[in-house]
């Protein structure tokens, strides 16, 4: 038997390269995405860093819930301060403490250190003694007590839709550390008496920001605590001897993130805000695994970013954050707003335990902390050492009271398998695109024409009449497999996206925690519904031209596709299109060399006059009688004998001699024998001529066997790269979300759509690998439909989301008990809890705070977050959780609130009605960073002290309607106030028993701000 050639274009070598390169991206892909590289053996690997120190820090930061409105998060505060202090002294640098951003004290090296009270200013003394140090100290503490901010948005940033706004009074405690650098100015120079003769000072300095409280349901490891311990370790790193910076270094430890980025907006009123140019933002939006680049502001400060070892992320997370895809915000939008560049990089995945009990040191790993860390340092180290003035021309938004940090460009990013990062211009991307658009179909439009021209463009080519023979017309056959492809696509596309809606309607929230269940559906199911089609119509009508023909319609679709993708990029600055830019490159190419192929055939024209002249050999021949035809003389005798003889196991089949029976002679007109060509030479030489694969046109014998190879490797392994690493990476940010009130149907379709993407590179050779592959996706297919339509969704590893909350009517003592989510779920989870039992389970929509959930309500236990009084009617027990009093000015439509609340530092006056404006007293004048009430108006004032038990004091002004005096209308509503500590056992005995009682594959996190809500009814 004969071999044929490794790299020929036959069903077993299609087979095995296929497959092994497929095997060697996609698991190497899943490997990545879902493993952490390793920590290095060595703790001190950067001189100044220390990975065990920095773990057993991260194990104290989580030793608690620590929300904002908590004791533990003063405990956290406190312990951060002396860490700082300690870090610095461990290194043996000078520092000092600045306690107003107007007055410091000098910390000698190696000194005792003194006690720093709160609100304490240190005397002038100590002001002039360090102004006439010749060394300034190498760092300086800001423990910033002072700033608040008024603001109001209608809704969070990102997102509109709330007809009424939000108002907020926040009083900021903020921890922020400035470490000098080598070409900063000397001196106090953020006091605001400094004599200096700019209004900026240096060239501008590096911020790492990371917030220190948590939810109140979550202990923080990764949100945020692995992103302070690393700007904690940051301190350490560039106050070592040897690190210190060319531009200064900021550390950010915001306070009040969690509640609405407030952390973020208070420090913007710091005096050290004006001297940032640059940024790094470290958040976490799951709990474990790879910290990703989020988004970044331009493609500049992208590249620092780049520098990491380990860099990991895609444009398309910024896109989807840019579009409005994703809703949730962090720190990032506060500093890109204020005219900063900058980064955001995050911890993304499992969504599952983000805010959850399991956000802790147990479910995340000194490998995660080390990523993060790592990456840091690498970032920082570009973009304080900088000096290519990238980020010295003038500002974007032209802020003349700030650093100039240039203007940076949109970028696109990406990385590959984890390794590699790569870095360019959106500019340069929409070029490409626009070359693309115009090149690439000229180029095969100018190949066809001289493939035309020089007779060899088989495609579309139908029967052809010979010079001088034009009744004899002889098909080339070039139109088989023209419209195979797009039916094949659109049938195996639509069993895929209607499998993607039998599983939405029949178990929607599978996906939630076996998504790898789903891809293998979603790529078993297209790929053997193609291969099916494909090659049962290869089977029916062999054609060589099968191939170009689906590159061909790929090159046109993806034309479409890449013309969207440009105009995106132009109008609306999205850069994810550079997917479908590097597909459509790798199909252009891939056609190309499908066209140029056709070059080693021979003219048209030679074939059919070959065939003419093979056609009238055959007739000349056959037309010369055989010697086994010649009649002697005695046949006609012997004929009659063997008619005469008796049949036995020796006699023919047929009667009849030679070729003068009825059938003899029609089987000769019909078949023409085969004559070896005596041109050929010996038989050895005809063992070596080409021959047409199976019954595919003949004139493809001389068709090169070895191009389908190089079509493949262009169009596959890079582009699957791309696709897989994007496909993974949204569909990972997806699967956890319906839970939440996200469309369920978007992780299927997502799935569905790069599952195509993924193999539409197999689909110019899928015709021929064999029946093993397609049999063996089919049963996996029908493995994994049966499972994803039968498995329970939830697990111990991939539990349920319910959201809790309890509201008390101070006014009556009753109190309500809900537990948001999917109703289905939430029911089941509330028939575990014993105080709901017996009880009618009311369910409601409340879109005003989460779309997509019900909110179902019992009566459960009281909450003991104030020290109750017992007393009847038991509304005489929660008296005391929260007092005021409002006065009316006389004759006018304004109201002062004084507003006091037990055990908590947050309240919030709801209005049934809008108000148009509001006071605090003691608030910070507006600067007009922030938007004053819209013109709709404002239903709510969140009130946040950075102190326990403080009285607000609020003015409050409403509209006066038409046909209304001043003075005439009234406002009602509830004063309300917020608990959210919930260390201590027993403090919610509601949510302890709903922790307790609700099964393993649920939990049970925070809803609202506070845990628990209690309320006074107003009226004006």
């Amino acid at each position: 038997m004969k071999c044929s050639a490794p790299f020929s274009f036959v069903p077993m070598a299609v087979t095995l390269f296929t497959a092994v390169v497929y095997l060697a991206i996609l698991i190497p892909l899943l490997v990545v995405h879902e493993t952490v590289p390793n920590a290095p053996s060595n703790p001190t690997l950067y001189r100044g860093l220390n990975l065990t120190e920095a773990w057993l820090d991260l194990n104290e930061l989580t030793n608690g819930y620590h929300p904002f409105n908590s004791r533990r998060n003063d405990e956290v505060r406190d312990w951060l301060m002396r860490r700082i202090e300690g870090i610095l002294d461990s290194n043996n640098v000078s520092w000092d403490t600045d306690d107003q951003a107007g007055g410091s004290q000098w910390i000698r090296a190696s000194e005792p250190l003194p006690i720093t009270r709160l609100n304490e200013s240190p005397s002038d003394d100590a002001h002039e003694d360090l102004r006439t140090r010749k060394e300034p100290p190498a760092a300086t503490i800001f423990n910033d007590i002072i700033a608040n901010y008024t603001s109001t948005a209608l809704t969070s940033i990102g997102v509109s839709g709330r007809r009424a706004g939000i108002s907020t009074y926040f009083e900021g405690c903020n921890i922020i550390v400035y470490i000098r650098g080598i070409e900063d100015e000397e001196g106090e120079w953020w006091h605001p008496d400094f004599v200096s003769s700019t209004r900026v000072h240096g060239q501008g300095g590096v911020m790492v920001n990371a917030h220190f409280d948590s939810v109140s349901t979550g202990y923080g490891a990764t949100d945020d605590g692995v992103g302070v311990i690393t700007a904690l370790q940051l301190i350490k790193y560039f106050t070592t001897p040897g690190n210190k910076p060319k531009k200064g270094v900021v550390a950010l430890f915001n306070n009040g993130e969690e509640d609405g980025l407030y952390g973020a907006k208070a420090f913007l009123s710091h005096p050290m805000a004006k001297f940032v140019h640059t940024f790094l933002n470290l958040e976490g939006a799951g709990a474990g695994g790879r910290a990703t680049l989020f988004r970044s502001t331009d493609t500049e400060v992208t590249r620092a970013y780049g520098k990491a070892h380990h860099p990991f992320g895609t444009v398309v997370s910024a896109d989807g954050f840019a579009l409005g895809f994703v809703k949730s915000e962090t720190d990032y939008v506060v500093f890109r707003a204020e005219g900063f560049r900058g980064l955001d990089v995050a911890f993304w995945e499992p969504r599952t335990r983000y805010h959850t009990d399991e956000d802790d040191t147990k479910h995340t790993s000194k490998d995660s902390l080390w990523h993060m860390l790592s990456a840091s340092v690498e970032t920082l180290k570009y973009l304080t050492s900088d000096t290519s003035g990238t980020f010295l021309g003038p500002r974007r938004d032209n802020d003349n009271g700030k650093v100039k940090n240039g203007s940076g460009t949109d970028g696109v990013w990406f990385d590959l398998f984890g390794r590699m990062f790569a870095v360019f211009g959106l500019r340069t991307l929409f070029a490409w695109s626009l070359t693309l658009l115009i090149v690439s179909p000229l180029i095969l439009i100018v190949v066809s024409y001289i493939l035309i021209r020089s007779d060899r463009f088989y495609f579309f080519a139908g029967s052809v009449k010979p010079a001088g023979h034009e009744s004899e017309a002889v098909s080339l056959q070039g139109w088989r497999g023209a419209f195979r492809f797009p039916i094949a696509f659109v049938v195996s596309a639509a069993l895929a996206v209607g499998a993607a809606f039998l599983i939405r309607k029949i178990n929607p929230l599978i996906i939630y925690s076996s998504q790898y269940a789903v891809w293998s559906m979603s790529l078993s199911l297209f790929f053997c519904s193609y291969w099916f089609i494909m090659a049962g119509c290869n089977f029916v009508r062999p054609s060589a031209l099968n191939r170009g023909y689906v590159l061909f319609w790929m090159f046109i679709f993806g034309w479409a596709l890449l013309v969207a993708a440009t105009v995106f990029e132009d109008r609306y600055k999205i850069s994810s299109g550079y997917m479908f830019v590097i597909y459509e490159s790798a199909i252009f190419l891939a056609t190309l060399v499908g066209l140029l192929e056709l070059f080693a055939l021979p003219t048209k024209s030679s074939i059919i006059e070959a065939l003419h002249d093979d056609h009238e050999t055959m007739d000349g021949i056959e037309a010369v009688p055989h010697s086994d035809g010649i009649i002697d003389a005695t046949d006609g005798v012997n004929d009659d004998v063997a008619e005469d003889a008796e049949a036995s196991e020796t006699t023919p089949l047929v009667s009849g001699n030679g070729h003068r029976g009825p059938l003899g002679a029609t089987f000769a007109r019909g078949y023409r024998r085969q004559y070896p060509d005596t041109t050929d030479g010996t038989a050895e030489s005809h063992e070596k001529k080409s021959h047409a694969f199976g019954e595919e046109q003949k004139w493809s014998a001389k068709l090169p066997t070895w191009t389908w190879l190089l079509q493949f490797l262009l169009l596959g392994p890079f582009t699957i790269i791309v696709i897989g690493q994007v496909g993974l990476l949204l569909v990972t940010a997806t699967a956890q979300t319906g839970t939440d009130g996200s469309p369920l149907l978007l992780p299927y379709l997502v799935v569905t759509l790069f599952s195509i993407l993924v193999l539409l590179p197999l689909g110019p050779f899928i015709h021929r690998v064999t029946h093993h592959i397609p049999t063996f996706l089919f049963l996996v297919f029908i493995a994994t439909l049966i499972y994803n339509l039968t498995a329970f969704p939830f697990s111990r590893n991939n539990r349920y989301k319910a959201y809790f909350q309890q509201t008390v009517d101070l006014d009556t003592g009753l109190n309500q008990v809900t537990i948001a989510g999917l109703e289905e779920y939430v029911r089941d989870i509330i028939s575990y809890v014993p105080s709901a039992s017996g009880q009618q389970i009311n369910c409601t929509a409340r879109s005003t705070i989460r779309d997509g959930v019900a909110f179902c309500s019992y009566s459960g236990p009281d909450a003991n977050v104030v020290e109750k009084v017992d007393g009847v009617p038991p509304s005489k027990g929660y008296e005391s959780w929260l007092t005021y009093n409002v006065t009316r000015a006389d004759k006018q439509n304004k109201a002062t609130f004084h507003i006091s609340g037990k055990e908590t530092k947050a309240c919030i006056i709801r209005f049934d009605d809008p108000f148009t404006g509001f006071k605090v007293h003691g608030a910070a004048k507006s600067d007009g960073k922030w938007a004053d009430v819209p013109e709709t108006g404002s239903d709510q004032i969140k009130l946040w002290h950075r102190d326990w038990d403080r009285e607000w004091v609020v003015d409050v002004e409403w509209p006066v309607s038409e046909g209304k005096k001043d003075g005439d209308e009234g406002r009602n509503g509830r004063v309300v106030c917020l608990w959210s500590d919930h260390n201590a056992p027993g403090t919610i005995p509601a949510l302890d028993e709903a922790q307790r009682f609700a099964p393993e594959w649920t939990s049970i996190v925070k809803l609202m701000d506070g845990l628990v809500e209690g309320s006074k009814a107003f009226a004006i």
